[in-house]
């Protein structure tokens, strides 16, 4: 039996940061995905198998020494998600270490981590073949981590007796309420071996798409009435989060009234988003009013993460370059390099598009073209994938 499963990566379009302190974020899926797919040996080969594709990378364990180092599994229960525990975790990293990582991708070592815990956990000692795709970029705060996870529980729960799904049916389709629930806790245990205490905002947006709104652990999903699309800037500048939320928490401390105000409009800047979003746009006129308005909290926002102390070099650029053709762009994420957003009015032409991502990739940044709202998890079985 096999199974492809594909899961979004996302975006955040406000409240990065400020969310840390109490404030609303809003979240979007985007249509730059990760693909898993998953197939069950027939031919007696006792492996487990995970290739890497866009890295070029193969790993391979036989199944009695998966056995060994993580025992207790021969009956999975796939209807109740685990947690990995710190002494499984050693095992799973003796396992690892037995592999040949090049020194340049070690910090993929999580990701493989989290590829054993949840296959094993789900199916136990079967041996498979898993190969993994995506569109999303590393380290960039598109996701990818996450989009990681969702597609493989998805591609795990969808290989097993309670899946609720055909495997006759032709095409791509998705789980029900219920399954989609317990993809996104499985998920979650997968992103907590990667990250260690993430907020479950990536893989929600990613298990359910469209977008999601954020605030003090409590996750409201929105329905967007407009499509949008974004030009996404990779600056390839790599950033530390960890320290970056703390610069801001610092900042809090040195002053917490001017922070406080920030935080508080940072707030009403995504209560006032998530609003203009679910609102039907009926004509062109409309569509262009609530794009423009889009636009100009996003360049609120960024003014505040500016004084957040958030920005960086890199994103200026950006900002700069973007704004020379009266397009207002603000980060995504952490800052500190990373991702920059830029909305595409609907009416845009698009040699003007063009335009500005040949001189953002004069730069040497990295360009997509993303819809933002879409699909979550799908799954397809028949190989039309």
């Amino acid at each position: 039996m096999e199974v492809v499963a594909k899961a979004p990566g996302k975006i955040i379009l406000s409240g990065e940061h400020a969310v840390v302190h109490g404030t609303t974020a809003v979240a979007s899926s985007i249509n730059l995905r990760t693909s898993v797919h998953l197939r069950f040996s027939s031919d007696g080969d006792d492996i487990l198998k995970l290739e890497l594709k866009d890295m070029g990378l193969e790993f391979s364990w036989p199944i009695g020494k998966i056995k060994s180092a993580l025992p207790g599994f021969d009956s999975p229960d796939p209807s109740t998600p685990r947690a990995c525990s710190a002494e499984s975790l050693r095992c799973i990293a003796c396992l690892i270490d037995e592999q040949t990582i090049p020194e340049a991708k070690v910090a993929l070592c999580s990701g493989v981590s989290a590829f054993l815990w949840l296959y094993t956990t789900i199916h136990g000692y079967k041996p498979a073949t898993v190969t993994v795709t995506s569109e999303l970029p590393l380290g960039s705060g598109l996701g990818s981590s996450a989009a990681f996870c969702v597609a493989l529980a998805g591609a795990l729960h969808a290989l097993s007796p309670h899946s609720g799904l055909d495997y006759n049916h032709h095409g791509w389709s998705t789980f029900g309420e219920n399954e989609l629930e317990l993809v996104n806790k499985w998920a979650f245990e997968g992103e907590k071996i990667i990250h260690g205490k993430p907020s479950g905002l990536d893989n929600t947006v990613s298990t359910y798409g469209n977008m999601i709104k954020f605030r003090s652990g409590e996750l409201t999903r929105l329905k967007s009435n407009l499509p949008l699309k974004m030009l996404i800037t990779n600056t390839r500048v790599g950033r530390n989060t960890k320290a970056l939320v703390a610069g801001v928490s610092e900042r809090k401390l040195r002053h917490p009234e001017a922070m406080a105000s920030v935080f508080s409009a940072v707030d009403s800047i995504s209560k006032e988003l998530s609003s203009i979003i679910q609102i039907p746009a009926t004509d062109d006129v409309a569509v262009t009013e609530k794009e423009e308005k889009l636009q100009e909290l996003m360049e609120m926002n960024q003014g505040l993460l500016q004084c957040m102390g958030v920005s960086h070099a890199s994103i200026e650029t950006v900002l700069r370059t973007t704004l020379k053709y009266k397009l207002p762009s603000k980060l995504t994420g952490a800052g500190g390099g990373g991702c920059v957003l830029t909305l595409l009015p609907t009416l845009l032409s698009n040699v003007l598009v063009d335009k500005v991502v040949a001189e953002l990739e004069s730069y040497g940044f990295q360009c997509f073209i993303a819809a933002i709202g879409g699909n979550g998890l799908e799954v397809c079985f028949d190989g039309s994938a």
